[in-house]
């Protein structure tokens, strides 16, 4: 149950190399501290047109084995991420919701399928290079931030079972990004510079509607301002999200006030998309609820004694931490009342929670409260 990297000389490591700089100096770090690292990559998505950059991505991590002489594994999970992440990214915009697929595939695939296969390759530790810190507290781990709050990546860790923390270890945690990147170029990693890899992997550089029609085809409807007014057409609700600005094909509108439309909510049973101009009030709620929250360690023990508390949330990513009161509905369903409003909550959104610098755990929005 040791997450220190301090005591890993001699140990077998396995690391998760993407191909980017972060994999690279989390594989370096552990080898520098005499760890018998090994490097397993995996493709989670059959690149056959090209725009997810598979081939690509396996050739850079065959470049930094090189370079560090340590051997490279490569696994297919194309299978396990289709039945275990893809499906129920499709399902959920299909029912109307927002989903973060990378959330799911923190969880199932590289701290499940990938955990497991690293063990059979007789690992004593997984390493990846997510920034992110785990700290061992009354028999727990305690998932807790990172130094670089830019690059912290706690929000898409949450989902994560607090047992398979266990014997993994985060490098970059006490890191920043610029300091990774130097510490690349100081040992000659020829990917020192590469750029951040950004969006959903498997939708690459296209447009997201053009990728989701292969999967999901058009359902026309009707768009309505707030008061009602027709305003135009949809291609379907699923191509669109609460606070979505592009793609609306809403051009200026006579006695307007010139300032954008954004969607402000998804009538589903009606096939409707309501849109509203400007930072328009109804962007705004004061929270929401979760049915199945996931607590972390022993979070659940802690937050028991009242059936409310107050702490701090995150529904986005990189978003600063929003004082919240926590109610405990029951010991999965809590709802989430947030001090000040909150824009563009949506529907299949996480919304995650920490005290201080610790992440508590969080879920899935399955309702929203104005």
């Amino acid at each position: 149950m040791d997450t220190s990297v301090d005591k890993i000389t001699n140990k077998k490591v396995i690391v998760g190399l993407s191909g980017g700089v972060d994999s690279a100096v989390t594989a370096l770090l552990l080898q520098q501290k005499g760890a018998n690292v090994q490097a397993l990559h995996m493709t989670n998505w059959n690149d056959e047109d090209g725009y997810c950059g598979a081939a690509e991505d396996l050739q850079e991590a065959k470049k930094v084995c090189k370079s560090l002489s340590i051997p490279l594994h490569h696994i297919n999970f194309a299978k396990e991420y289709m039945d275990l992440v893809f499906k129920d990214f499709l399902h959920e915009y299909k029912i109307g919701r927002t989903p973060n697929p990378d959330i799911l595939c923190n969880r199932e695939i590289k701290f499940g399928v990938f955990k497991d296969y690293a063990s059979r390759l007789g690992g004593d530790y997984i390493a990846t290079g997510h920034y992110a810190k785990l700290r061992k507290s009354n028999n727990s781990i305690e998932l807790v931030k990172a130094k670089d709050s830019n690059k912290d990546q706690t929000y898409f860790l949450h989902a994560v079972d607090s047992d398979a923390f266990k014997n993994t270890l985060f490098p970059l945690g006490d890191l920043t990004k610029e300091e990774v990147r130097e510490i690349a170029k100081m040992n000659g990693l020829l990917n020192f510079n590469k750029k951040d890899s950004t969006g959903i992997c498997f939708i690459g550089e296209r447009p997201f509607q053009e990728f989701l029609k292969n999967y999901l085809p058009e359902k026309p409807g009707s768009i309505y301002d707030k008061t009602g007014n027709l305003m135009g057409q949809h291609n379907g609700l699923m191509y669109y999200t609460i606070g979505q600005r592009q793609g609306l094909n809403i051009g200026g509108q006579k006695d307007g006030n010139g300032a954008p439309f954004y969607v402000i909510e998804k009538d589903i049973e009606k096939n409707n998309l309501i849109v509203a101009q400007g930072d328009d009030s109804n962007l705004y709620k004061q929270g929401v609820v979760i049915n199945k929250f996931s607590w972390l360690g022993n979070a659940n023990n802690l937050v028991q004694r009242d059936k409310k508390f107050l702490c701090h949330g995150k529904i986005r990513y990189r978003q600063a931490d929003q004082a919240c009161e926590v109610h405990m509905l029951n010991n999965q369903k809590v709802k989430i009342i947030f001090k000040e409003k909150q824009r563009a909550l949506a529907t299949g959104q996480a919304t995650v929670l920490y005290s201080n610098d610790r992440c508590l755990g969080g879920g899935f929005v399955d309702e929203i409260v104005s």
